[in-house]
């Protein structure tokens, strides 16, 4: 089978990755193929084996590697991490432009530090309807093109079935990309590093600096869209942020059910470094990180500090305009108002408050039934006559903004967590049921109204885990 390949990050030097064959596995099954995907890339569906898919057999014109980068951990400085369970195939050029073609639980490589290589099948099954649900929400997001099992286990806590994902991206090129040649010296690679990065994800810029600030505008709206539904990423580590912009990595990510600014779910995020209400400064964070590694290629020292940190600085009114823009849209608003930021924080207060859920207490606004979930007494009528007065001087149909902008269905955790269940046992009708409905989660769809549901009490997932 041959793929549409070109393989730019290949010709790279050759410290940035290492030439790596996917491991073959025992006997793949494929659980699912996105044709639509699939078509886009310009790769027939019926032509995708599980061999293919498994990295048993390599289509015509890949270049498999595995990348090298670094990052800080949870604020921990690691000098070499890299892909440790993924092999990059190679990229190819479809209808939206390049691609990068990934096989996630493929097999050891150089960077796997002692791990396996692999991936068992719950986060597998989760990464593939997470990020789908993202791209049906408008989120920029790397994308699954399919998931299949290996007939082989996987060791965690016990034995788990293996399955591998294949992964879809703008490319996997990380913020920690740039500092592991940064903190090398490798000014040559990093040289180079950079001009793909401009050359394929921001073609308008010329130097670094500017790179810099189209990369600070990209994740401005990027967080600011995570924050507009309830997402919390769960390990915004530098080598899980992509420079294209795109959401990287669902390990222990999860959408809030009731409202919180400081809901986190991951299991290893015991400070709640990640938090929801975190994920701007970190961002902030990372990106300073990305500025230091670009100041070698900044010219003189004292002026290339003053010029990134302002760029850095720079996400704050990108972000904050972003967010105002997306929270207004789900209370029916396109116009501005020098009241609406008070407005949107006094609607989310109240909502902490009576520990409302996130998505179904804006859902409900455009159909007059917020009230009930504003449960403290009061609390909605103190609020609402001004929010009804400021809906009487939108032009347009503010109805239609929100049910536009404010989704019936999210991937529930709970929901993910009884699909990984039943994904054990060999049943996927769950699994396809939330990819099915989660492709179009801003209709109404009444025959699956449970999945809209939050948790019952004994549903609730308060913990996620990363999977590694």
């Amino acid at each position: 089978m041959s793929w549409p390949f070109d393989n730019s990050y290949a010709r790279l030097p050759d410290r940035l990755f290492t030439p790596q064959a996917p491991t073959p596995v025992r006997n793949p099954q494929i659980i699912a193929v996105n044709a639509g995907l699939a078509r886009e890339l310009g790769l027939d569906p019926a032509a995708l084996s599980p061999d293919i898919l498994a990295g048993n057999t390599l289509p015509d014109g890949a270049a498999p590697l595995a990348q090298l980068y670094a990052g800080h951990q949870f604020g921990n400085w690691v000098p070499q991490l890299g892909d440790g369970r993924a092999v990059l195939l190679g990229e190819v050029i479809g209808q939206n432009g390049r691609r990068d073609i990934q096989l996630k639980g493929a097999g050891r490589t150089p960077y796997s530090r002692n791990g396996d290589g692999r991936a068992w099948l719950g986060p597998i099954l989760r990464e593939y309807v997470v990020s789908e649900a993202m791209h049906a929400l408008g989120v920029p997001t790397t994308r699954a093109l399919a998931a299949v099992t290996t007939g082989e286990k996987v060791q965690r806590e016990q034995a788990f079935p293996g399955a591998i994902l294949t992964r879809v991206a703008a490319s996997h090129i990380r913020v920690g990309t740039f500092q592991a040649l940064a903190a090398r010296g490798d000014t040559e690679a990093l040289e180079a590093l950079t001009a793909h990065v401009i050359a394929r994800h921001y073609p308008d810029v010329d130097t670094p600096l500017e790179l810099l600030r189209a990369i600070v505008s990209a994740q401005a709206g990027l967080i600011a869209k995570w924050m507009s539904i309830g997402f919390i990423h769960g390990v915004m580590n530098t080598d899980n942020m992509a420079v294209s912009g795109e959401t990287i990595d669902y390990g222990p990510c999860a959408f809030m059910d009731a409202y919180h600014p400081a809901t986190l779910f991951s299991s290893i995020d015991q400070f709640g470094r990640y938090a929801y209400q975190q994920q701007p400064d970190i961002a902030v964070w990372n990106l300073a990180q990305l500025a230091t590694s670009l100041l070698p290629l900044m010219g003189e020292r004292e002026a290339a500090v003053e010029a990134a940190t302002e760029a850095v600085n720079g996400f704050s009114q990108l972000y904050q305009a972003d967010w105002m823009r997306l929270f207004r849209a789900k209370l029916g608003l396109k116009t501005q108002e020098e009241g609406d930021l008070a407005l949107i924080t006094g609607l989310l207060q109240r909502m902490a408050t009576s520990q409302a859920d996130f998505t179904n207490t804006f859902r409900a606004l455009a159909d007059g039934a917020a009230a009930a979930h504003i449960t403290d007494e009061g609390a909605w009528d103190s609020w609402a006559p001004d929010w009804q007065a400021r809906l009487a001087r939108e032009p347009g149909d503010p109805q239609a903004t929100m049910r536009n902008t404010n989704p019936a269905f999210i991937p529930r955790n709970h929901r993910i967590e009884q699909a990984i269940q039943a994904g054990l046992t060999g049943d996927f009708a769950l699994f396809h049921r939330l990819n099915t409905v989660l492709a179009h989660p801003f209709e109404n769809q009444p025959d699956q109204g449970d999945l809209a549901l939050p948790p019952e009490n004994h549903e609730r997932v308060l913990q996620t885990f990363c999977g590694t």
